[in-house]
């Protein structure tokens, strides 16, 4: 069982942005939070290289002012690593962490409320087996990181990793006690020139299939709910969409992600442009993978 969350730490808004998801997920789940800086240079992201880097005593202060801005009763560990990659040093770290969730902040100049990826998102979302959360630009200064999370939507459509997607949803609900929104994709899903009324069909099917295996999985006294967006489009039906203040959306990785790794879709980019809430990427698996591997 994955027992920690790995915040992605620049001495930035964008770090402090990933810093208040990285607590409020940690409090929610009930997770060690650890706040990883990784310097540049070459090393292995073992905690040793970082002691000689020849600006680990400024990246010492920077952690240390990034604890102080955690709460009471969060427990942390502050981390300096070494890497010629900010995302690779990420993913080594929450492996050997035991991490549950990557949690980074949207690039600079990302319009207030929105996300926009950077590179270390960006390589965080086509290569991680771990999956990644995003943190909108004043996430920091727009949420209280102690308030319960009122819900989580899950964007499910009918491609493969879409089980992985609602397990993971299903987790993250049943550990916080949120509310599990459901948004079936599979009208995008189809593919163009099929009869509008049999799209309509099979998307209500598919989201009434999909709530009820989600409330047979969630514990008592946690609810899940169906929303159907309309729209010609994605984008034009998530934008549609009406959030709670401290919501979390999941979606999932495309078709063309390798087994146990991300590879963020045209479809979870598209949403990217227009949810003002963060986004949890989750890494698609195969069954099959599964039973190889022994797990």
């Amino acid at each position: 069982m994955t027992t920690s969350i790995v915040v992605g730490y620049t001495a930035t808004e964008t770090g402090s942005d990933a810093l208040a998801l990285g607590v409020r997920l940690a409090r929610a789940t009930r997770r060690h939070l650890h706040v990883l800086l990784v310097l540049p240079g070459h090393g292995d992201a073992s905690a040793g290289a970082a002691q000689e880097s020849p600006i680990a005593g400024q990246a010492r202060q920077w952690l240390d002012d990034a604890e102080a801005m955690i709460p009471a009763g969060i427990g942390h560990t502050a981390h300096v690593r070494v890497h010629d990659s900010f995302a690779e040093g990420l993913v080594l770290a929450g492996e050997e962490l035991d991490a549950a969730l990557i949690v980074v902040g949207a690039a600079n100049g990302a319009t207030i409320g929105l996300h926009r990826m950077g590179s270390v998102a960006q390589a965080l979302l086509h290569s991680s087996p771990i999956p990644v959360a995003l943190a909108p630009a004043g996430f920091a200064h727009s949420v209280d990181v102690q308030a319960p999370i009122p819900r989580i939507t899950a964007a499910i459509g009918n491609r493969p990793g879409a089980d992985a997607l609602l397990e993971a949803a299903v987790a993250l609900s049943a550990a916080t006690g949120a509310t599990l929104r459901l948004i079936s994709l599979v009208a995008f899903d189809v593919p163009r020139g099929f009869d509008a009324q049999a799209i309509r069909l099979v998307s209500a099917a598919h989201g009434d299939d999909v709530l009820a295996r989600a409330e047979m999985e969630l514990p008592k006294g946690v609810r899940a709910e169906l929303e159907r967006a309309p729209g010609d489009t994605v984008e034009e039906a998530v934008a549609r969409l009406a959030w709670l203040p401290g919501e979390l959306i999941l979606v999932g990785s495309s078709r063309l992600a390798q087994p146990r790794r991300l590879f963020l879709g045209s479809t979870a980019a598209k949403m990217l442009d227009v949810i003002p809430v963060p986004m949890i990427v989750v890494p698609r698996t195969r069954l099959d993978d599964s039973a190889d591997s022994g797990s």
